[in-house]
């Protein structure tokens, strides 16, 4: 398979003129700033029971206070998760799976420390703890309860997971899923390039099994501070300001949302697939080749990567 950077849908789709979403429960981590809370605004203006996910009750009651500001009939829920502790992932999932219903779920949380020797609660590396290791646990808790939820209201549930371009820019290794590169932006797209062994992998062992649950891959684009609209305490001059070189190309973090958005709730959207902006850095989200390091690394590198990752999170990720 050769990898592209073309799009290979030609959908019109329109990021301002959602599908509506109600009576449907989506679930983002990362909720309480960046692309994790506009994804989660864009998904109550359509209707969406969301359910905010993060490690801050305070920040997480006040990103549902500015969601209801702009949308006063939406209907948020807040969840505490902290990816860097297993035992909190714990509790959070069974929070979760205790909801009425669970269609989706936005895998967008962890920290964004590149500090070299950062560790998770459990001793993990912290990149690797919270991005991949973290989200596998919670996905073990709430497997049971998204193909329950499809199960019991038709249709699919969907696992959305957020990725990075830079994998395809630095190419990381994950034979050895626990060994992290000593370059923290290279440590970064290495626990993403996991993240998409461990996605596509999931949705092959989903379909396998016959289970009513996508697992979908995106990646933002890039979204910086200087394009991203203001929202008090989310993004304003009390919050912190990121410098970035790309700016002049890039585009804000409500639209680097966008392909996770269009993941959960474009209803042509089919497990196994990959979205991204358009134009690469930004644009309306598209429908991409999947890219081939990841998406079919031999079926020896795949099990090899998930049995790992199951180990460093101590849960089984039954499908």
């Amino acid at each position: 398979m050769t990898e592209t950077t073309a799009p290979t849908d030609r959908t019109a789709w329109d990021p301002l003129r959602l599908p509506r979403q109600d009576g449907r429960t989506l679930v983002v981590t990362g909720a309480t700033a960046g692309i994790g809370y506009f994804a989660a605004e864009q998904l109550a203006a359509a209707g969406a029971d969301v359910v905010l996910a993060s490690r801050s009750a305070a920040r997480l009651a006040h990103a549902r206070d500015t969601i209801l500001a702009r949308t006063p009939d939406a209907h948020v829920r807040t969840v505490v998760l902290e990816l860097g502790s297993l035992a909190a992932i714990d509790d959070a999932a069974a929070e979760l799976a205790a909801l009425p219903r669970l269609d989706g779920v936005f895998l967008n949380g962890g920290a964004m420390s590149m500090r070299a020797g950062a560790r998770t609660a459990d001793g993990l590396p912290l990149l690797l703890g919270t991005h991949v290791v973290g989200h596998a646990r919670l996905l073990a808790g709430i497997l049971p309860a998204l193909a329950a939820t499809a199960e019991a209201h038709g249709g699919e549930s969907r696992v959305v997971h957020a990725s990075t371009g830079f994998v395809r820019r630095f190419r990381p290794g994950f034979d050895d899923v626990a060994r992290v590169p000593r370059l923290g932006i290279v440590a970064y797209a290495k626990a993403k390039a996991v993240t998409e062994v461990l996605a596509f992998e999931l949705d092959r062992r989903l379909r396998a099994a016959g289970r009513p649950v996508a697992s979908v891959v995106t990646h933002p684009g890039v979204g910086v501070d200087a394009r991203t609209p203001e929202r008090p305490g989310i993004r304003d001059r009390s919050t912190p300001y990121r410098r970035n070189p790309y700016t002049p190309w890039a585009q804000g973090k409500d639209a680097a949302a966008w392909p996770g958005v269009r993941a959960l709730t474009d209803p042509g959207v089919r497990g196994g697939e990959y979205y991204a902006p358009a134009q690469g850095m930004r644009g309306v989200p598209a429908r991409f080749p999947v890219p081939a390091r990841t998406a079919e690394p031999g079926d020896d590198a795949a099990r090899r990567v998930w049995a790992e990752v199951e180990s460093l999170a101590g849960a089984e990720l039954r499908v």
